[in-house]
Parts: C-alpha cells; sequence; structure tokens
C-alpha cells in the first residue's frame, strides 16, 4: 500500500513532457549526490551578497520578508573598511534580531591598491593581500569587526585566510567567528577546495563555471560548506543556472545559494554616488531568489532547507598550527 502522505519524489525540468516524446534523460546516478548536509539538518542555506550597508540592507529585510525569501545569511563586498562603526552596529543588530549571519569582507585588496600588475591581461594577484601592510589592514578590520559584534568574515587571499584561522585559534578573534573564502579566488578543483578548508576556510566560495561533476568530485574530498552564485554578477561571468539548482544542491550539498545579478554595473567599493543603484539591485537580488525557490518548489525539490537562524559549519579538517 502506497503512503499518500509521502512527499512526492522530485522531477527534473521538463521531464514529464520529454519522456512522453521518447527524449528522456538518463537516470540521475545515485554514487553523484553529496553525502553531506550542514550541522543540525538541511542541505542548503541562503546568502543574498553585495548588501553593501544599513540602507541596503533594510531593502533586503524588507524585500525577504513581502516576497517570503527564506534567508540564512547577508555578506557585503566592499569590506569593513568602507562602514562607520555605527553602519556596522546597525547592521549587526538588525540581523542578530532576524537570526541571520552577517558577513563582511576583510581589507585592502590588490585590485584597489597602487600595484599596476592587477591592471595588465593577466590580472597579476588578482585581490590577493598585497604585502605586509595590506594583510595588517585585513586584521585590523577583522579585530575591529569582530569587537562590534560581526561573527563572519570574507577573505580573499590565503596567507589572510591562515592568519585570522591562527588569530581565531589563539583567542584573538572570538571562537565562534566563520571565515568565508571569497568567489574572485575561489578553487576550481577538489586538492585547493581541500587546502582551503585546511587553512581555516568555513565556507568556500567556488567559481560559477563549475560544472555538476566538478562539486561531484569536490565532495569525495571535503564536507567544508560550499557557496555557489546561482546568478552571478558580469565579473564573475554573468552565469544563471536557476534550472540547475535542484541538481546543484544534489551534487554540492552543504550548498549556500548565492542570489546575485547579472547585467548590473559594479558597486565596489560602495558609496552615496551609488545609493540608487545599489539599492534597486539589492532589491531585484531578493526576487532573483524568489524565482529560484519557486523553480525547487515547483519540481518538488524545495526540501532539505537547513533550519532559519544555522549557520556553523560542523567540524572540518585543519592544518596544525604550528606552537
Amino acid at each position: 500500500m502506497t503512503d499518500s502522505s509521502a512527499p512526492a519524489a522530485a522531477r527534473r525540468p521538463g521531464e514529464q513532457a520529454l519522456t512522453a516524446l521518447g527524449l528522456a534523460a538518463p537516470a540521475l546516478d545515485p554514487a553523484d549526490a553529496s553525502p553531506h548536509s550542514f550541522p543540525g539538518g538541511g542541505r542548503w542555506r541562503t546568502e543574498i551578497p553585495s548588501c553593501e550597508g544599513p540602507e541596503a540592507l533594510a531593502v533586503v529585510l524588507r524585500e525577504s520578508a513581502r516576497l517570503d525569501v527564506p534567508v540564512h545569511r547577508i555578506s557585503q563586498g566592499s569590506g569593513v573598511w568602507m562602514l562607520t562603526d555605527a553602519e556596522i552596529t546597525e547592521m549587526v543588530e538588525a540581523t542578530a534580531e532576524r537570526g541571520i549571519e552577517l558577513c563582511l569582507f576583510t581589507g585592502p585588496r590588490g585590485t584597489w591598491d597602487i600595484g599596476g600588475s592587477t591592471r595588465t591581461d593577466s590580472g597579476g594577484a588578482g585581490l590577493r593581500a598585497r604585502g605586509h601592510d595590506a594583510v595588517a589592514g585585513c586584521v585590523e578590520d577583522a579585530v575591529r569587526a569582530t569587537e562590534l559584534g560581526v561573527r563572519c568574515l570574507l577573505v580573499a587571499d590565503e596567507g589572510v585566510l591562515w592568519t585570522l584561522h591562527r588569530a581565531r585559534s589563539a583567542g584573538l578573534l572570538p571562537a565562534g567567528t566563520t571565515l568565508k573564502v571569497s568567489a574572485l579566488v575561489g578553487p576550481v578543483n577538489p586538492a585547493s577546495y581541500a587546502v582551503y578548508e585546511r587553512l581555516g576556510a568555513d565556507s568556500i566560495n567556488v567559481p560559477s563555471d563549475l560544472t555538476p561533476d566538478h562539486l561531484t568530485e569536490i565532495r569525495r574530498i571535503s564536507a567544508a560548506p560550499m557557496d555557489l552564485y546561482i546568478e552571478a554578477p558580469d565579473d564573475l561571468g554573468g552565469y544563471v543556472r536557476m534550472y540547475e539548482v535542484a541538481e546543484l544542491i544534489r551534487r554540492g550539498a552543504p550548498l549556500y545559494l548565492k542570489f546575485g545579478l547579472s547585467k548590473a554595473p559594479g558597486i565596489y567599493p560602495y558609496g552615496h554616488h551609488l545609493r540608487e543603484l545599489t539599492l534597486a539591485t539589492a532589491k531585484e537580488r531578493v526576487r532573483r531568489g524568489r524565482l529560484a525557490l519557486d523553480l525547487l518548489a515547483r519540481h518538488g525539490a524545495d526540501g532539505d532547507m537547513a533550519p532559519l537562524g544555522t549557520r556553523l559549519p560542523g567540524a572540518l579538517h585543519r592544518f596544525e598550527i604550528p606552537s
């Protein structure tokens, strides 16, 4: 006898019509699926990126309530140093009230400083922190942000990541601080993904052009939470992968679904001269999230969301810190 209360199996886009036409896709291979989940349950969380200050945050919170878009994390890209103490405090309080993790970017980065190599065709060292002083700036941002209540820091340099992990282990940063690797330096293979985990990453943003097979390869090596733009900004490729969301979760869990925005001008580093653009794009990112979640629901694949208010990554593998 069939249990009528059991949830229907998830279907792939167009599956029924294509099967009727003799164009059915091959059956999914269970061996491709990630065996991992977030601690406390659930295989996916949500993130609204590029939320550059209290005003943009207010827009995101208002729209997420209006469109019923659950939000686990809100991240900012311009950096701690582009916000006043009062602005950071306002953002900390607003997100804490709703159980949302707030993640702020740390310090100077190579694309903004005086290094000329980032403006060559090769891109030089990209966003990495150039020299001791740039690393020091990232550490200064980390200390300041955590003193103001921020518990998630975004990094774009392996040395900064290792330094902040060591600072966390030494009690110089709160033990519950999580470290998130930026999409702009994200790993593209299982070996490098595992290295970032061991350097202290709690959440690792991979480039949005990785295939489902790439995600499966990574998940055979590491269970560290993965971040992936479902829609990527133009400077990260502008990819729109909404119809793949269910498969990306199946292969990449535990996975943060990041709702970016293509065909939108860059807003880093943010200032009031970019106010209208920033508020308009913040609103649209939430709407893009609603569209992606609607697709998941339509295909019966919207289960297994991690509980709202959860943020920790679980037990991860680390390099030994020398004494």
